[in-house]
C-alpha cells in the first residue's frame, strides 16, 4: 500500500483521476488541448513561427527537456522579426493553471484578464495542454449558460 503524502489537492493537480461527484465535470484538464506546439529556448523564432502557423495556431509553448512551461509565445511574440530566439522573445513565467480546475472558474478567470489561452500544468510545472478561449466559453456555456 501507498500513502500519497501530498494530499487530495496535489493528486488532482497533477490530473490523475478522481471519484465522487465532481469527478464528470469538465476541468482545465478535460477542455486543455493535449497536441500544442512546443519550442525550446534555443530555437529560431523564424522557425517556430513558420511551424506553429503551419499548424494552424496563433501560440507556442516554450519548454524545457523535462516539458516544464518556461514562457509562452502568443501572436505579439510570434510576430518579432530578425535573428531572435523563442527564449528572448518569449512571455517568460506565463501563469499557469491546475488540471482540476473548474471550467465555469476558467471562464471566469480568462474573461477577466482578457486571456486568449493559457498553459495548463502539472503541480511541478510540466506542461498538460493549452486551454484555448472559445473552447472554455462554449463548454462553459454548454453546461451552466456561460460564466457569470
Amino acid at each position: 500500500m501507498y500513502d500519497y503524502a501530498a494530499g487530495k489537492s496535489d493528486w488532482m493537480a497533477a490530473g490523475l483521476p478522481t471519484e465522487g461527484a465532481a469527478a464528470s465535470r469538465p476541468t482545465a484538464a478535460t477542455v486543455a488541448r493535449r497536441e500544442v506546439p512546443t519550442c525550446h529556448l534555443e530555437e529560431s523564432l523564424r522557425d517556430v513561427r513558420e511551424r506553429v502557423r503551419a499548424a494552424g495556431w496563433n501560440a507556442c509553448v516554450v519548454v524545457n527537456e523535462k516539458r516544464i512551461v518556461m514562457g509562452l509565445l502568443r501572436v505579439d511574440q510570434l510576430a518579432q522579426e530578425g535573428e531572435v530566439t523563442a527564449g528572448s522573445a518569449m512571455r517568460p513565467g506565463p501563469s499557469t493553471f491546475r488540471p482540476h480546475v473548474a471550467i465555469e472558474e476558467m471562464a471566469k478567470v480568462m474573461a477577466a484578464r482578457d486571456l486568449p489561452n493559457v498553459p495548463v500544468t502539472t503541480s511541478a510545472g510540466e506542461l498538460i495542454g493549452l486551454l484555448v478561449r472559445e473552447d472554455v466559453e462554449r463548454v462553459a456555456h454548454e453546461r451552466h449558460g456561460g460564466p457569470s
